[in-house]
């Protein structure tokens, strides 16, 4: 194995904290989830710098965390190597389970190294933790902190993710045309195919939301632009999907009255700005990734075979995500509006209507 070519690391703490290195690839939603941990380390150690090594595919989230001072590219060969040659008092790498980021860590020129002790990865770092799979995945990553001296509880009411001014202006411009009032963002996205709840549902949705008055504008990138249309074409709503960055996605999530979605990295943005969420959740294991807090409602029908998703993997579902399809429309339009009307951010131009069923 590639680990036993490494000796048990070793710890020699530094007298102070003042650079620490935190590797993230991956996705979108481990990224997000990582904020309280970048926050809680600004908080207890406030002149420290925090640079991040993440990847192409989530380094937009890294501009909305604004205790980190620099981020570098995984998967970008100069800017990776930058990294290496740098010096730190900490590395943290933040990955669950696969090897390289652990190997990454150990290359690092650092004293203290921590990482989760999932497998031989362990033998990478000064301090293993736990990952509980059990936890909030939000809590796994402050877990981290710990052999830095803190422990800390993370409040679900805090707003953790911050917009530059340049995205807000950009989003005014994209939504000024279409709506003055408020909106409910919809992102029909996710990452494989047994996470889809399909365009066409949402499209109900949309048509159900229209007949209480209420606008609707659909978010995600160029991948997610035909279900855009489909959901909010003939004048439903607002297509924005594969217009905007992702710092404009969050803005324009920012907006919105809440935001409906699937399991997704897109949900985490919403959670991190405040705005309520409706989430539909099938593969994915709620106690885990799901939105907690009075402002989210999640639909989840408790399927025998579900959760299914481990590490980021799930298998082929032989039954065709039953999970998701079994979610009805009527749930949806109903927690859209339950949630809109006990957090009271019930779009004025609502029409006073009873809920409606549609077969």
């Amino acid at each position: 194995m590639l680990f036993t070519i490494f000796p048990p690391s070793s710890v020699n703490a530094p007298d102070t904290i003042s650079k620490i290195l935190i590797i993230r690839p991956g996705g979108i939603g481990d990224a997000v989830l990582l904020a309280p941990a970048i926050n809680s380390l600004k908080k207890n150690y406030p002149d420290c710098h925090i640079t991040i090594l993440a990847e192409r595919r989530n380094l937009g989230v890294f501009q909305l965390i604004p205790f980190v001072a620099k981020v570098m590219r995984y998967d970008h060969p100069l800017e990776f190597i930058q990294a290496l040659c740098d010096r730190y008092d900490v590395v943290i790498d933040t990955e669950q389970w696969y090897h390289l980021s652990a190997v990454v860590a150990r290359l690092a020129r650092a004293p203290i190294k921590i990482g989760f002790d999932t497998n031989e990865r362990r033998r990478m770092f000064t301090h293993g933790i736990r990952y509980d799979q059990s936890a909030y995945e939000a809590d796994s990553f402050l877990a981290l902190l710990k052999p830095l001296g803190i422990d800390c509880k993370r409040d679900n009411g805090i707003v953790v993710l911050s917009l530059p001014l340049q995205t807000v202006s950009s989003s005014n411009e994209l939504l000024q045309h279409f709506c003055t009032e408020s909106f409910v963002a919809i992102f029909p996205g996710a990452s494989i195919l047994e996470k889809r709840w399909g365009a066409d549902r949402f499209r109900r949705v949309a048509e159900m939301l229209s007949a209480f008055g209420i606008k609707v504008v659909v978010v995600g990138g160029k991948e997610d632009c035909q279900q855009g249309e489909v959901i909010a074409g003939g004048g439903l709503g607002l297509n924005l999907a594969g217009m905007t960055s992702l710092p404009e996605t969050a803005a324009v999530i920012q907006k919105s009255s809440l935001l409906i979605s699937g399991d997704s990295g897109v949900l985490h943005i919403a959670v991190g700005l405040g705005v309520p969420t409706v989430s539909l959740f099938g593969p994915g294991n709620t106690i885990k990734w799901a939105p907690q807090g009075e402002r989210h409602i999640v639909i989840n029908k408790g399927l025998s075979c579900s959760p299914c998703t481990v590490f980021g993997t799930t298998p082929t579902c032989p039954i065709n995500a039953k999970c998701m399809s079994d979610i009805t429309v009527d749930e949806v339009v109903n927690s859209v509006m339950m949630l809109l009307t006990s957090v009271g951010t019930m779009p004025s131009q609502c029409c006073k209507r009873d809920w409606i069923e549609i077969k």
